[in-house]
């Protein structure tokens, strides 16, 4: 006992600066845990008010989490004594390992945050993207599901679809109909034109403003082409386009106004012997 004492007292003044610094190792993670927490709940609170998916938000708030815990602890283990210059390293080189081992699925990732940050389109729209056009049915963090017109499930990597333009066929409330109707150039020019305007203004889903457009717009090789060019809703998009196109072949065919195929024409030559 007196050996202990003898050993106290000799060597108090290290003691006490190791249990200086095993206090203070930790407080730091203390604080560090709260300042974490805090974080966290900060992210969750500020990407839920965005409406952003509750798992990918808890997934996100996670990862953050578990850095600022690595960080804390390594400036805890820092303050009593430990080098931890080697720990980073090592993490260093294992994060560099993992991420050329996964950079295709980390590629993933990174553009499906994106896709729930800045919501380029939203589940239930109709959308052309990565090569495929169709209903966006889910969004998930590495990939999204979109069902095709055919009814096909098509699940497409978010990368691909980060990496190319999108278009969103849903954004806005109304849409253009882009028609060219080609007729004969021996067809009444006039008529026709009045025709297509009375399908048109016939047609109750036709929208009054912005208003139709219907101009000749080519003299083309085998036809005169003008455009028709109606705005209406975007749910009625596809029945005014076939409908329309139903009606002019019906209307045209009725009034005599040809709408041709096109045509060459072949001039033959008879050579001459001498």
């Amino acid at each position: 006992m007196e050996q202990i004492n003898e050993l106290f007292q000799q060597n108090h003044e290290v003691l006490l600066g190791y249990f200086i610094q095993l206090v203070a190792a930790i407080f730091i993670f203390y604080v560090g845990r709260i300042i974490a927490r805090g974080i966290k709940r900060l992210i969750e609170k500020g990407l839920l008010s965005r409406s952003i998916d509750k798992a990918v938000v808890s997934f996100l708030s996670s990862i953050v989490y578990a850095v600022l815990i690595i960080a804390t602890t390594l400036m805890a283990l820092s303050q009593v004594g430990v080098q931890t210059t080697s720990f980073i390293a090592i993490l260093g080189a294992a994060g560099l390992a993992i991420g050329l081992a996964l950079q295709g699925s980390l590629a993933n990732f990174a553009s499906g945050v994106l896709i729930i940050l800045f919501r380029p389109f939203k589940s239930g729209d109709f959308i052309d993207a990565g090569g495929i056009s169709g209903t966006v049915d889910k969004i998930e963090i590495f990939q999204t599901t979109m069902k095709t017109p055919d009814n096909k499930r098509v699940i497409v990597p978010n990368a691909k679809i980060t990496g190319s333009h999108i278009t969103n066929f849903s954004a806005e409330a109304t849409r253009r109909v882009d028609l060219v109707i080609g007729i004969s150039y021996d067809a009444d020019l006039l008529k026709a034109k009045n025709l297509l305007q009375d399908i048109i203004k016939n047609d109750e889903r036709v929208l009054a403003e912005p208003a139709p457009n219907i101009r000749v717009s080519e003299l083309a090789d085998s036809s005169v082409n003008i455009i028709v060019r109606p705005w209406v809703n975007s749910a009625d998009y596809w029945g005014v386009y076939w409908d329309t196109l139903e009606k002019v072949k019906l209307t045209f065919d009725e009034h005599g106004i040809g709408i041709p195929f096109p045509q060459m024409d072949v001039h033959l030559k008879q050579e001459t012997k001498e």
